[in-house]
């Protein structure tokens, strides 16, 4: 299948940039661009309904190839969470969900965790294909690295063998649940 150009259903500009470095040799443009600049309610149950949910309503809207990704951290300590959680965790935005997630760890010593990406690529005929992908590690007991976004200066990356907030955007992307997510995703096109 040949797309010259898909939506991405997120305002999350950490997301789109992945998504852009990933996705190449397609135009990549952001809800926003398209006048979109609202929240979509994210009911579903999984990491892939979020994205089906997110991908239809923007396909659907603009009639346009949409792509939505839902991603997120599980902890085994935490029984998978934050998981589809990540996001709003705390409540309060990026800082402060790394805070009550070291804060929940504190004293624990098995701090194995998995990002898991599942996205969603949703057609205006209504097809739809997904990909899934996930990164394995361990939650550091205190963030280290600026780069990324979200838990990255938390999670020590088992491909990487250091956090992903130390990690360069192309190190990041060659081992991300988003990026494996988009390979499986691309395989099935």
């Amino acid at each position: 299948m040949e797309l010259k150009k898909i939506a991405v259903a997120s305002g999350n500009e950490g997301k789109i940039r992945e998504i852009r470095e990933i996705f190449t040799g397609v135009e990549i443009v952001s809800m926003k661009e398209l006048g979109f600049d609202g929240d979509i309610d994210e009911t579903g149950k999984s990491f892939k309904e979020n994205a089906k949910i997110k991908a239809k309503f923007i396909a659907e809207k603009f009639k346009v190839a949409t792509l939505a990704d839902d991603s997120g951290l599980c902890v085994e300590a935490l029984h998978g969470a934050p998981g589809i959680y990540s996001a709003r965790f705390s409540g309060e935005g990026d800082k402060a969900n790394r805070d009550l997630l070291l804060k929940r760890l504190h004293g624990i010593v098995d701090r194995k965790a998995y990002f898991e990406s599942a996205v969603c690529l949703y057609l205006p005929n209504g097809k739809t294909y997904f990909g899934e992908g996930r990164t394995y590690g361990n939650i550091l007991q205190e963030e280290i690295g600026t780069n990324g976004f979200g838990y990255d200066c938390v999670f020590f990356s088992d491909d990487l063998k250091k956090s992903f907030g130390l990690a360069s955007a192309e190190e990041k992307n060659s081992v991300s649940h988003r990026y494996r997510a988009l390979c499986d995703l691309r395989k099935k096109l």
